[in-house]
């Protein structure tokens, strides 16, 4: 799996899983959010690594725009739409 479905699969897990929400939500609060994130997913078997986390979300974009226009494409990006990881908290919340 990749790090979108290794996301996905997790997210899918929270969303009935009350006390597996509270603890990734509560990965808000550390000193380092992304790392202890991450750690969290390690922890449960998701092997999901900050840099891995990062990458995924411009890798995402850049494929979208190489395929739209015979990769012209050269629009703007929105704000947000690589970070894979806000997108993740804001599905929980």
């Amino acid at each position: 799996m990749n790090t979108l479905e290794l996301l996905d699969a997790l997210q899918k897990k929270a969303m009935h899983d009350e006390a597996l929400k509270s603890e990734l939500l509560a990965t808000r609060q550390a000193e380092e959010p992304l790392s202890a994130f991450c750690a969290k997913c390690r922890e449960l078997g998701y092997e999901i690594y900050e840099m891995d986390l990062v990458l995924a979300g411009e890798e995402f974009v850049a494929t979208m725009k190489r395929s739209t226009n015979g990769g012209g494409e050269n629009s703007p990006m929105l704000l947000g739409e690589d970070d894979f990881y806000e997108m993740f908290f804001d599905a929980l919340k």
